[in-house]
């Protein structure tokens, strides 16, 4: 999703969880793998050109290559360059707000979630992944005081079942990524939401880091993290790979994106708990040139190689 910063607010009555998670060592059993990808520099006009860019990252997982609309030729020639070279395709971005007040808005957006999922099944993706939206007329993923209500989740439930029902696909899943100021805002309020939707082509992405909101998840942030796949791990599709800061030279909390490794994200958790599930990737987002990220994926790598797990 595109760069956010927020700022987060405490909320009373959050319990203080513990950052001691049971049995990192017995989790990672071995030498083990996880798909780390990201966005690849360069241009590519084929699918061997794209698979070349993909090896000079090192990556084993790819954000979708091709645009909506593009030849069914061309998608599967993608798809089968992907298979043949053991190149997972993690996701198809659909970012758009399908619950916008502006009915106009809502309808474009709903029509590009629909055939955005409809490229993720072509090509084989793990996912079509997009936001809840907002109802924010001027910032389209925004926070707004109606986003954590029971008539906004009950809207967001009817839309996920259009866009799935439309599709009705059989390979891949529609999610939603977590955000600070929409639903699904944590583990729980995704439960809730897979259980409302009722579709079996509905599915969860992880990004931690969005549900990283008051300073006591931050500082004890890896116990959220084993948390949601505790709860949501079979539902996982794909996660998204960054760090969170929290500014200490401000009175009200602040927290700030940040290239992996110069944060507080908890990586040896979340590296713990993403190898037990099978093939789903580890994508980098969210930086601004091919330097860093080569350098968010150096230090993600570096953790792995600590707990005998190759990214």
């Amino acid at each position: 999703m595109k760069r956010l910063n927020f700022i987060a607010v405490t909320t009373a009555g959050i319990a203080a969880l513990s950052v001691t998670p049971s049995g990192l060592a017995a989790k990672v059993r071995g030498k083990s793998q996880i798909r780390l990808g990201g966005p690849v520099f360069g241009k590519y006009n084929s699918p061997d050109e794209w698979i070349t860019l993909l090896k000079t990252g090192g990556y084993r997982a790819a954000y979708c290559p091709v645009p909506v609309g593009s030849t069914p030729d061309l998608i599967k020639a993608y798809r089968t360059a992907a298979e043949k070279n053991d190149i997972v395709i993690a996701e198809v971005g659909a970012w758009s707000n399908p619950i916008s007040p502006d009915l106009e808005s809502a309808k474009k957006a709903i029509e590009k979630c629909i055939d955005s999922l409809a490229l993720a099944d072509q090509i084989g993706a793990n996912c079509c992944v997009n936001i809840s939206g907002s109802r924010n007329t001027k910032h389209w993923a925004g926070p707004h005081a109606d986003n954590l209500t029971d008539t906004t989740f009950d809207l967001i439930v009817e839309t996920t079942r259009k866009i799935i029902d439309a599709v009705k696909p059989t390979r891949t899943w529609f999610t939603l990524e977590a955000m600070p100021w929409a639903y699904p805002d944590s583990a729980d309020s995704y439960l809730k939401l897979i259980k409302a939707i009722d579709r079996k082509q509905f599915g969860v992405h992880l990004d931690p880091v969005n549900l990283v909101i008051s300073p006591q998840i931050y500082f004890r942030n890896g116990a959220m993290i084993s948390d949601c796949f505790t709860k949501l791990g079979p539902h996982i599709r794909s996660c998204h790979a960054k760090d969170i800061t929290l500014r200490e030279d401000n009175n009200v909390p602040q927290l700030d994106e940040i290239v992996a490794g110069k944060g507080n994200l908890n990586y040896s958790v979340f590296l713990a708990e993403l190898v037990q599930l099978k093939n789903v990737p580890l994508m980098l987002e969210h930086l601004n040139s091919a330097e860093e990220y080569s350098r968010a994926a150096a230090h993600i790598r570096t953790v792995g190689r600590t707990m005998d797990i190759d990214l």
